[in-house]
């Protein structure tokens, strides 16, 4: 029997994503009557391996993923009603697109977005405890109701005009690349984490308006970005990431993640959180070093600009 695809086209940003594409592809096609997929100029096989699809293949200089996220919206000739973005490591359960396929052609006219509950996987491990799961995420939004935030780190989509709810069931997010990548990639997220903290001590640019405290009980997106701009950014640099860590590893179990969460959360929770604070103090430290003004240190520092 062939599934009944939703009034859907599915955004996916790539570089280099040979290792995934196939995966998502095939996921993405189970629900969705469009896929757009952006390349930032791969130079593996992703382009070869996506091309065996019925997908459109665009390509562009990445800036960073809000600016090639905005692009896609703007440049891909969006024609469906709802829009939604899928990273390629990630892929939907079969509860979930069998929930899509049968209640999104039943909602009132007033909704303008749905959140998902995100299900993270490390060495094939699900892992449930630390508070990664449930995750939810505004990942389906209708087209002329939503727009990307452009922020250099933790982008997320705004509905602009009606109401958001939350489906019942997963998308699996699943990296199936080396510790050695992860560390690259976080390293390189560390950056721009800094600059994003150091933006919000100094007030360098327009505050984020993205705390809708109506929202923080309801969704991780708010609960996050409340608790990083509003709690964590207050307390002590670098002891702060290990208290964040012993509090996600005893206090909300992830310990039970067994060894595969000792990782997971050892990396996530603290040193990658406890790299953040480190850049922040190199920022400082260059900006006291050569007498100049902390937005000068950032972009000398990282070549990044805050406007």
């Amino acid at each position: 029997m062939n599934q009944i695809k939703a009034d859907i086209s599915v955004i996916i940003l790539t570089y280099n994503e040979e290792i995934h594409i196939e995966r998502c592809i095939k996921s993405a096609l189970k629900i969705a009557n469009r896929i757009c997929i952006v390349d930032s100029f791969s130079n593996d096989n992703t382009f070869l391996i996506a091309n065996q699809f019925k997908i459109d293949f665009y390509q562009n200089k990445f800036i960073n993923q809000a600016n090639q996220f905005q692009w896609a919206l703007n440049n891909c000739n969006i024609n469906t009603e709802w829009v939604l973005k899928l990273d390629a490591d990630e892929y939907f359960t079969d509860d979930l697109i069998n929930e899509i396929t049968i209640k999104l052609p039943l909602l009132p006219d007033n909704i303008s977005g749905i959140y998902f509950n995100l299900r993270q996987y490390y060495l094939d491990k699900w892992i449930k405890f630390g508070g990664r799961y449930p995750l939810r995420l505004l990942r389906l939004w209708k087209f002329t109701k939503g727009i990307m935030e452009q922020r250099l780190m933790d982008e997320h989509i705004k509905i602009t005009e009606g109401e958001s709810i939350s489906f019942k069931h997963d998308f699996i997010h699943d990296n199936l690349n080396t510790l050695t990548w992860m560390i690259s990639k976080h390293n390189n997220y560390a950056i721009r984490e800094a600059i994003a903290q150091l933006n919000e001590e100094f007030n360098l640019s327009v505050k984020d308006e993205f705390l809708d405290k109506k929202q923080i009980l309801k969704n991780s997106t708010h609960r996050t970005r409340f608790f990083k701009n509003v709690i964590y950014s207050k307390r002590l640099l670098l002891f702060r990431s290990l208290l964040y860590f012993l509090y996600r590893y005893f206090i909300l179990f992830g310990f039970l993640d067994g060894k595969e969460g000792l990782i997971y959360h050892f990396l996530q929770g603290f040193w990658y959180r406890f790299l953040v604070d480190a850049k922040i103090i190199e920022i400082k430290h260059l900006a006291l070093k050569k007498g100049i003004n902390i937005m000068q240190a950032i972009e000398d520092y990282s070549g990044y600009k805050i406007n």
